[in-house]
């Protein structure tokens, strides 16, 4: 069971916002199915809540067990002195805000293999330190993550989180990455991708994305069309039995060397046979797994009978591929 609370607030009394249900809205079509239309999580968006309401459906979130609980904000945040909190629209002098310390209580506590927070707003930073004064000079800047617990967030603990257009700067960027920006060659997106692609895309003068995480290995939390047929990739053993082969190349790899084609041939001419291995290594080649050796281009690494061989992420796959690991 994969489950997500997805909260966008922007009816505030005082400073309202103008990005935060349209960014909850974009990120529950994004959660909803994977690439390929099948189901991926089970999601229930909310818009402007208040106190009440919010406390209510994150605890809720956290109870049972399964895959994947995820939980996004998308509102205020700020800084009090007993810590940094989510502000619900009722913000008053009886209900503030909801503290990140509490939060992380049921994070911490929840059964699910994996809890992924996901908050943008000011301050976010703070949302899974093990003192939660940030206002304080002397507070403890160490992060408490049970097993299984994952953390992103827009800014640093002291910083705000700004909006640009029709969403947050952060979740922006997040779109982009579960759009495919951050998949890898198999066409899984993990929240670490997510990371590395958000933290790339903002310079050293933008807020800055905080990841925390304590896990053992990373799920996917969605899945798009790999670059390139996982069933040529698996074909990488077979192309090449070590990983110090090179793939021996001539001109009968070249489809267009045939008389079927008006301009010069040379033996050997195009066998289907090759041709359709060097589609697959061209494919390859395309995303960085294998490159022509003593060539710049493919193309002429065939017709001049040299060779191809792995590259390091190529060697990569070739592993992963050799046990059968996708």
């Amino acid at each position: 069971m994969r489950k997500a609370l997805i909260i966008g607030n922007n009816d505030y009394h005082s400073s309202p916002l103008s990005c935060c249900v349209n960014d909850a809205h974009s990120l529950d079509e994004q959660l909803r199915r994977n690439a390929d239309g099948s189901p991926n999580f089970n999601s229930k968006i909310l818009t402007n809540v208040n106190y009440d309401d919010l406390l209510y459906h994150i605890s809720e979130l956290f109870k049972g067990n399964g895959d994947i609980a995820l939980l996004y904000f998308s509102g205020h945040g700020m800084l009090t002195e007993t810590g940094a909190e989510i502000i619900p629209i009722d913000f008053n002098i009886r209900h503030c805000g909801i503290s990140m310390e509490k939060i992380l209580k049921y994070v911490n506590s929840s059964y699910f293999k994996n809890r992924i927070v996901i908050f943008d707003c000011c301050y976010s930073g703070n949302m899974g330190d093990s003192s939660q004064q940030c206002s304080c000079s002397n507070a403890s800047n160490i992060s408490s993550l049970q097993s299984g617990v994952t953390i992103l967030t827009a800014c640093s603990t002291q910083e705000y989180s700004y909006e640009t257009g029709s969403h947050g700067i952060f979740t922006n960027l997040l779109l982009e990455a579960l759009r495919g920006g951050a998949a890898n060659l198999r066409g899984e997106i993990t929240p670490g991708a997510i990371y590395s692609f958000i933290d790339q895309s903002l310079g050293a003068w933008d807020q800055r994305p905080i990841f925390k995480t304590n896990v053992n290995s990373f799920c996917s939390v969605k899945r798009v069309a790999p670059p390139v047929s996982l069933d040529i990739i698996r074909k990488l053993p077979e192309y090449f039995p070590s990983i110090e082969n090179q793939f021996p190349l001539d001109p009968s790899y070249e489809f267009t060397n045939s008389p079927d084609y008006c301009h010069a041939t040379t033996e050997p001419y195009a066998n289907p046979k090759h041709v359709s291995v060097f589609r697959d290594l061209q494919q390859l080649e395309s995303v960085g797994l294998i490159k022509p050796i003593s060539e710049e281009h493919m193309y002429f690494a065939a017709m001049n009978s040299k060779s191809c061989g792995l590259t390091a992420l190529g060697i990569h796959y070739w592993f992963l591929a050799k046990k059968n690991l996708f």
